[in-house]
């Protein structure tokens, strides 16, 4: 399987293979391809955290590394 992400051409919105994955199925330029679209849910990182347990500070037992 392969993760790409859609980009923009133009009016249009594409994906780009790996030359890897490209080279590992012996593709070439005019074959056809079928492919299966899953979507993923993005992420922005916003409230990730959110109900996790506070961090707590750290003693200094590890001085060394201060």
């Amino acid at each position: 399987m392969v993760e790409v992400e859609l980009k923009e051409w133009g009016n249009s919105i594409g994906v780009v293979l790996p030359i890897e994955k490209i080279r590992e199925m012996g593709l070439k330029r005019g074959d056809r391809v079928e492919i299966k679209i899953i979507v993923k849910k993005r992420l922005d990182g916003f409230g990730v955290a959110k109900g996790a347990k506070s961090f707590e500070e750290e003693k200094e037992e590890h001085s060394e590394f201060w």
